[in-house]
């Protein structure tokens, strides 16, 4: 069992100087499910290398025991900072894709056309995909075989636009997950803020919010048994 895990490589927040990127507890906690389970982890990114990751998801408030795990791994960080560049992927050497959130796909992986290939690809071979929190931006552009949006007609959740708010940056991000899901046709439903929420729907698997990140992975690996 071979899971791809995709990254950002987008590191700007907009034009407010702040920096951004992925999420960390939203890679860390499925890396460490999926391996749990005996499955081989690929992190790739858009241009390959460090991917960058967001400053807030490393403070001490944003920590928790996958995080920690995570970075005392010296596999782990090393695999983070020679992400394999999504030019050089193929989606018929993996088992499944999962896109992790924070902040940097919604500038990248929305619109990178490895991405959507890869994502394309996965739908029509009959392979799970997984998103959690803004992951779901990646989602944005693959179509499935007969044309129509990926998500269309799917039930689907990501970051809402009560939690955008909540964090301060509905002004900034280029576009709300929430509106994109359903301007796609999208069955789009949510839990509270940040409360744990995973939505599964044939082959697609999506996670509200950070706190989704470890079910979400749990069930993307129950499509795989």
């Amino acid at each position: 069992m071979k899971i791809l895990v995709v990254l950002t490589s987008h590191d700007r927040l907009g034009d407010t100087g702040e920096k951004t990127g992925f999420w960390l507890e939203e890679l860390a906690a499925p890396y460490w499910r999926f391996r749990e389970a005996g499955a081989e982890v690929v992190l790739a990114s858009p241009r390959g290398g460090q991917a960058p990751l967001d400053p807030r998801s490393d403070a001490p408030e944003s920590q928790t025991d996958d995080t920690r795990r995570f970075q005392a791994d010296a596999v782990a960080m090393a695999a983070l900072a020679d992400t394999r560049p999504l030019a050089g992927v193929s989606m018929d050497d993996f088992d499944a894709l999962f896109y992790p959130g924070g902040h940097g796909p919604l500038w990248d992986l929305a619109e990178d056309p490895h991405s959507i290939a890869l994502a394309e690809r996965a739908v029509a071979a009959g392979k799970p995909v997984g998103a959690v929190c803004h992951g779901p931006a990646a989602l944005r552009r693959p179509r499935r075989p007969d044309g129509a949006p990926l998500v269309q007609g799917r039930k689907v959740t990501g970051f809402s636009d009560s939690e955008e708010a909540a964090v301060g940056l509905t002004g900034v991000v280029p576009f709300s997950v929430e509106a994109m899901l359903r301007e796609n046709g999208g069955e789009y439903t949510k839990a509270a803020d940040f409360q744990p929420y995973v939505v599964s729907d044939g082959l697609l698997v999506t996670g509200q919010n950070p706190a989704s990140s470890a079910p979400a992975a749990e069930a993307l690996l129950a499509l795989l048994r």
